[in-house]
């Protein structure tokens, strides 16, 4: 993954943010969306880019855009470190690649002491009943 590579090919639009703002509410564009073609991204290889367009299927547009917005600031500036910090994030958090579990056997100690307590506990149980006549 090459970040200055991913940095050019985004693209930022500017767009007004709901929420309550006075007398700003109808003036300001703080809100910041982020789009980015993942599929034309010169930023990663071809085993990157398959992983993540499995990883990212849900949230990828029609066209293949991955889109995020930032309206947490009501400066426009800090909206867009928001929004490419959320975008750094998001790819590197795909790109891990999980480790395969090794299934290993339950060994036969383990399994004799269970046992026991098991009967055990049966046993205790079966003390509690009332005697039989």
């Amino acid at each position: 993954m090459n970040k200055e590579i991913i940095q050019s090919e985004v693209t930022y639009k500017a767009v007004r943010s709901s929420g309550a703002g006075g007398q700003n509410v109808n003036k300001v564009a703080s809100k910041v969306v982020l789009s980015f073609n993942l599929e034309g991204s010169n930023g990663f290889s071809e085993e990157e880019k398959t992983l993540l367009l499995s990883k990212l299927a849900k949230k990828l547009s029609l066209e293949g855009l991955l889109i995020l917005t930032s309206e947490e600031d009501r400066s426009q500036l800090k909206n867009k470190e928001i929004v490419t910090k959320k975008l750094f994030e998001l790819l590197e958090k795909n790109l891990i690649v999980p480790k395969i579990r090794k299934a290993t056997k339950i060994p036969k100690s383990v399994i004799r002491k269970r046992i026991k307590d098991k009967k055990n506990i049966s046993e205790i149980k079966k003390n509690r009943r009332k005697p039989e006549l």
